[in-house]
């Protein structure tokens, strides 16, 4: 057993120690680098060009990765997100409001009754353009295509009597303004070219109902202009260029 033992420790005696193990290790990877067979350490390689000097520096970010922070004040904060019920209705944003609409008619249907100047004081084009629309559309039933003398004299008109309460009134007027009252009292011209579908107006009823309906458009339009531009004591001088207007759309729809 002894010659056992000693034959061991004579085999694997050895003049191999660790360190030359690391220097045979460094030579055999500096021998894989410059054959092109292994890539060298990560820490001798050579940083890319565009790599931002940031990226390099430690940004002490102690959260977990591809899980961004969430900041709840982030959609209270922002003024681009508004809730649906915040939002104004549609037809508030066109400038479409039916009980306008329907108390500025029922103030042309009724001469008598006072206008309310901060309602009568807008630029609503909404009745004026299916007033427009209905006296074509009467006169058209009544075999007259007239549709461009309306539209050509409703503009015209409008021009001159925005120019002429400018020149009669301190406040002013906006060309909407004008536009608007004198369409809303288009309406009893309407009925007029309507009785025209059922019978002749070339006659002394007709000539007749033709003036009742002239002096109720240019009374109604007259009043809303007074009380919307606080005209007081000025409605007769505003209701005869007012009249000689309506006075045009009545020879069209007689003659």
């Amino acid at each position: 057993m002894s010659n056992v033992g000693q034959f061991d420790c004579d085999f694997y005696q050895s003049n191999y120690t660790i360190d030359n193990q690391e220097q045979s290790s460094e030579d055999s990877n500096t021998h894989a680098y410059v054959y092109g067979s292994r890539k060298p350490p990560a820490s001798q390689q050579p940083l890319p060009a565009f790599v931002p000097a940031e990226m390099l520096t430690s940004s002490g970010y102690e959260g977990q990765y591809f899980q961004p922070a969430s900041n709840p004040d982030y959609y209270s904060q922002s003024s681009y997100i508004d809730s649906f019920e915040e939002e104004p209705p549609l037809l508030e944003e066109l400038g479409i409001n039916f009980d306008h609409i329907w108390q500025k008619t029922l103030t042309v249907l009724n001469p008598l009754k006072p206008a309310d100047g901060s309602i009568m004081n807008e630029t609503d084009l909404t009745g004026p353009i299916l007033f427009c629309i209905a006296l074509g559309a009467t006169l058209l039933l009544a075999g007259k295509v007239q549709f461009g003398y309306v539209y050509g004299m409703s503009a015209i008109g409008c021009l001159g009597i925005h120019t002429l309460l400018n020149l009669m009134s301190s406040s002013g007027a906006s060309y909407g303004c004008v536009a608007s009252v004198l369409g809303y009292s288009l309406l009893p011209m309407v009925i007029l070219s309507s009785c025209a579908i059922f019978f002749s107006l070339q006659g002394t009823f007709g000539t007749v109902l033709a003036l009742v309906i002239v002096g109720w458009c240019s009374l109604s339009a007259s009043k809303i202009f007074s009380s919307a531009l606080g005209m007081e004591g000025q409605q007769l001088l505003i209701a005869y260029p007012c009249g000689l207007l309506y006075g045009l759309f009545a020879l069209l729809t007689v003659f």
